[in-house]
């Protein structure tokens, strides 16, 4: 208890950035992963193809290199520098919007053909079939693999501590420079990481009691 009594404040600055870290990313995510599920369902050819390069890249490119890319290479473009807590989200957006959109496009092939035939045979466009009949739809039969994702991007906030952003993944080494136990600390840090996950898992619960799709 000394460790997390004498460094308070330390785990708790490094949470709430983690959080901070989390919440942005997730946000930004869902939104350009939805929308590269549109690609991806596009009745356009190149829209289709488009989508589909993104997310193989994406995903077969470690997120390393990703945080390399925007916070090193990205800041020698000389167009316009943030703080490497920016650059953090962009990176976490980048790689993990990928996974989302192929969880939305899994939701979206659960939905029966005949509701987008409907849709269109009452004169919708294809924008707004997929708008207002289709993603309303696929996102309830998504949530426990949506949030499975969105854990993952959890944890993966911690690579931003190796790249200047003081987050929960940061907390190891500041006690190690203070000579403090680093076991104790990482079992600290392992503890908050469980109790933020234990929230995402009962708002997956509460949102598939509320969403549930009847079969």
């Amino acid at each position: 208890m000394n460790i997390i009594v004498d460094y308070f404040p330390l785990f708790r600055d490094g949470f709430i950035t983690t959080v901070e870290l989390f919440a942005v990313s997730a946000v930004a995510s869902l939104i350009f992963g939805t929308f590269l599920a549109t690609l991806r369902v596009s009745p356009v050819p190149v829209f289709r193809a488009a989508g589909t390069l993104y997310v193989t890249l994406v995903r077969n490119t470690p997120l390393t290199l990703v945080f390399l890319f925007w916070v090193f290479a990205y800041t020698h473009l000389e167009i316009q520098k943030f703080s490497y807590f920016v650059y953090a989200c962009i990176a976490l957006s980048v790689y993990t919007s990928a996974f989302i959109c192929e969880v939305i496009r899994s939701g979206i092939n659960t939905v029966p053909i005949g509701q987008a035939e409907a849709a269109r045979a009452l004169g919708l466009t294809f924008s707004q079939s997929l708008a207002q009949v289709v993603l309303p739809q696929a996102v309830r039969s998504v949530v426990p693999p949506m949030v499975s994702t969105l854990i993952a991007l959890l944890k993966n906030t911690t690579i931003a501590a190796g790249f200047s952003v003081a987050e929960a993944g940061r907390i190891r080494s500041i006690l190690s420079e203070k000579g403090e136990n680093q076991l104790i600390g990482l079992l600290w840090v392992s503890l908050g990481f469980v109790i933020l996950v234990m929230v995402l898992t009962i708002v997956q619960r509460t949102l598939e009691r509320t969403w549930r799709v009847a079969r």
